[in-house]
């Protein structure tokens, strides 16, 4: 049975993503009640896989258990939020770390600061509490706030990564790289852009 790893827990991961979403939802409807843009593209969700779970857990040198996962990995429930511009992940990482049921437990900024393979994006890793049947658990969650063009980015390079057998791996590594770069050079040309047409309206 899938996800059978998680036991009765999936219910509190799903809840904790359910939560999350529905902060993400009134943050959407906030802005547009303010004749703001809405900041958020799409949303995506997910309760990492039995078979990705275990397989980090070895890789991070850990016993295959239950409460690793939910402890000492702080992915099992994640969160992806995808922004047309870059300012807008900026807008939607502040307005997520006003709430004080949410607790910052790690952050990172892959856009100011990227990976050497050329990843973008904004992580964020909340703790926060859900009363099931009276017992108060703390779940975690791991956000990803990227623009667009980031995900197209990561997406492509994710797939690639795990192809078996490939010719010239560095030179394909520097072309991501480069692609990466240029791919960072639009986002900052479209946000310039759209600055622009706003100042004229």
């Amino acid at each position: 049975m899938e996800n059978s790893f998680y036991k009765d827990s999936i219910v509190l991961l799903e809840g904790a993503i359910s939560d999350i979403t529905s902060k993400l939802d009134i943050i959407r409807k906030y802005k547009i009640s303010k004749n703001d843009r809405d900041p958020i593209e799409y949303i995506t969700t997910r309760v990492k896989s039995e078979e990705s779970m275990k397989e980090k857990l070895k890789r991070k040198n850990l016993d295959v258990t239950l409460q690793n996962a939910l402890t000492k990995i702080f992915d099992a429930a994640g969160i992806r939020i995808i922004c047309a511009y870059i300012d807008d992940v900026y807008i939607v990482a502040e307005m997520l770390k006003k709430y004080k049921d949410l607790k910052v437990v790690k952050e990172k900024d892959y856009i100011k600061n990227p990976k050497p393979n050329g990843y973008r994006s904004y992580h964020i890793v909340f703790e926060l509490s859900l009363d099931l049947a009276g017992e108060i658990n703390n779940v975690y969650v791991e956000i990803q706030i990227r623009t667009i063009a980031m995900d197209f980015w990561s997406n492509l390079e994710h797939q690639m990564k795990y192809k078996k057998n490939i010719k010239n791996p560095e030179f394909i590594a520097s072309e991501l790289k480069r692609c990466a770069d240029e791919i960072a050079t639009t986002d900052l040309n479209m946000q310039t852009i759209r600055k622009m047409i706003n100042t004229e309206e």
